[in-house]
């Protein structure tokens, strides 16, 4: 296990130094979106513009040696200006398959809520399954694949909601948040000749991602707070103030997210804080308020909030 923990100590010191050189006292919010690409997922930045949501998500690839490309969503994108689309060949009189975009290690959807329903749905196949199909004919993505999508919370006026099906796809839902006084201080030193991400180097490769995602999977989770995670989703569903709760993929997702905040954090075992830390991340996207409780200002974090304080906390050993 000491081996293990020095690794993935390592690991995660090198990703959070190399990030915090483009993002100022964002350490935790790095620590939550790294946990969710290591828990094999996708993330949704939503928070008001200027606040870094682009930066993450490109620090973020760079330091994992993943490539990295950016669309522009927009209420007049295609489907096939993401995936690809089949070119006609007169030369030899057949179609070829030139890959779109989405072909890439992190995908960067920009403002994913403006694009139209069909061009948002284009991203299912390929978030769940990891291949895009076209013309009938299926192209696997290269792993890992990465979907990073941001949207702004304060514009609605030409935006597209997204569905309840296509949020419960992206593992984590983060804000990235202002800075405090001092911290937007250092920014400005550090952004006053160039920008750092400009000399930013990888730091990481795809196959220490691709091992990191194995090892996450065999850390261990005891009966007791598997129960516990258990027990938080099942309060979601019969929480007064939520038309809808959380479904098995909510646990599935803790669990996953809660391992991996463990091995950042070099143990081998999940314990209680580490579900707290993903809960309210994991589950607040996946939770539909009444329209009562929306009238009433209250949000999803805090009915998360509550839920955390109605289950009891497991104080049984978690070791393995």
């Amino acid at each position: 296990m000491t081996n293990m923990n020095n690794s993935t100590n390592d690991f995660a010191s090198r990703i959070l130094g190399n990030v915090a050189r483009v993002l100022v006292g964002k350490e935790d919010v790095t620590r939550l979106a790294l946990a969710g690409i290591l828990g094999g997922g996708h993330l949704l930045l939503e928070d008001a513009p200027g606040t870094g949501k682009t930066m993450l998500a490109r620090a973020l690839a760079v330091s994992l040696g993943l490539g990295f490309k950016r669309v522009q969503f927009t209420p007049d994108l295609l489907p096939s200006d993401i995936t690809g689309v089949s070119v006609y060949r007169a030369a030899t009189a057949t179609f070829e398959f030139v890959p779109g975009p989405i072909f890439t290690g992190v995908l960067l959807a920009d403002e994913i809520n403006r694009a139209t329903p069909k061009t948002q749905s284009a991203l299912l196949e390929a978030m769940g399954e990891g291949q895009v199909t076209e013309s009938g004919v299926t192209h696997r993505l290269r792993q890992p694949f990465v979907v990073i999508a941001t949207q702004n919370p304060i514009e609605h006026e030409g935006t597209f909601r997204l569905p309840e099906a296509q949020l419960d796809r992206f593992l984590v839902k983060l804000s990235v948040g202002y800075p405090s006084e001092v911290e937007e201080a250092e920014m400005l030193g550090r952004l006053q000749e160039r920008h750092p991400i400009e000399s930013l180097g990888p730091v990481s490769d795809a196959a220490e991602l691709e091992a990191g995602r194995a090892a996450v999977r065999h850390v261990h989770v005891a009966p007791e707070v598997r129960a516990y995670i258990a027990g938080l989703v099942a309060k979601t569903r019969e929480h007064p103030d939520l038309a809808l709760g959380a479904g098995p993929r909510a646990s599935l997702a803790l669990q996953s997210v809660a391992q991996a905040l463990s091995m950042l954090a070099g143990r081998g075992f999940v314990i209680p804080d580490d579900v707290k830390r993903a809960a309210s991340s994991v589950l607040g996207h996946r939770l539909v308020l009444r329209t009562e409780a929306r009238l009433r200002g209250l949000t999803s974090a805090e009915v998360v909030d509550n839920v955390l304080g109605q289950v009891p906390v497991p104080v049984e050993a978690t070791t393995a």
